[in-house]
């Protein structure tokens, strides 16, 4: 009988049904194992080499970007036929704009921030493929909504090198809220999601899942990688 009900079978003779918990653990291995739409990398991203969990601080001076703290998990998987699985010992860089629009270590029609380093940086993987940033919310700058970039590398040391670039994505509406406030307020009107050719290509796809936490939010997203 029990070999016939299965773990099914299982769980309810021992009074155990499956729960949100449950629920929420088969959703996300389904997501992880969804292949990830690939998105341009722009014209601001430059190789820094800034192993570094927080990017809110510029190394060339020491100060912190201003903003709403945004904490960022990615989870990062290797997807095949089989399945997926944690992908261990990857680079993960990610770089945005500040609360103001700005990118760092680059040269702009508006801004020069050529020898700054802010929001910028890059984690390993760990065991479970995961990787950890805090960061603030990101602004806007015209004609692109509000985003955060990143670009995921294999060391050819270990494997045949492998690159995946991408954007991740906010909710207008929290958006919205977000921009609502200081240092945000003073830019104005901004794109929104749909708005942004760069977005329609895949972005509902990239959305970050993004919790409240007292003083900010949290954002994560699973990375699923077909690497041959």
């Amino acid at each position: 009988m029990l070999t016939l009900l299965g773990a099914a079978g299982l769980n309810m003779m021992s009074g155990h049904s499956a729960g949100k918990s449950d629920e929420k653990e088969v959703s996300r291995k389904m997501f992880s194992c969804v292949p990830t739409p690939q998105q341009t990398e722009g014209p601001y991203f430059v190789d820094e080499r800034l192993h570094r969990a927080d990017i809110r601080s510029d190394p060339s001076d020491g100060t912190v970007k201003e903003g709403l703290p945004l904490t960022l998990e990615m989870h990062v998987f290797s997807v095949s036929k089989n399945g997926c699985k944690p992908l261990a010992g990857a680079i993960v860089d990610t770089w945005h704009c500040d609360a103001q629009g700005v990118y760092s270590d680059v040269t702009d029609s508006s801004f020069n921030t050529v020898g700054k380093k802010f929001l910028r940086g890059y984690q390993i993987t760990d065991t479970n493929g995961s990787v950890r940033f805090i960061t603030i919310y990101p602004g806007w700058y015209p004609g692109r909504t509000v985003h955060i970039h990143f670009k995921i590398r294999t060391d050819p040391k270990y494997m045949r090198a492998y690159e995946f670039t991408s954007q991740l994505y906010f909710d207008d509406t929290v958006t919205d809220l977000v921009h609502g406030l200081p240092p945000y307020m003073k830019k104005g009107s901004r794109t929104r999601n749909e708005g942004d050719s760069i977005y329609r290509n895949g972005g509902s796809q990239l959305m970050l899942k993004l919790a409240k936490t007292n003083d900010g939010y949290t954002g994560m997203f699973d990375v699923g990688l077909e690497i041959s």
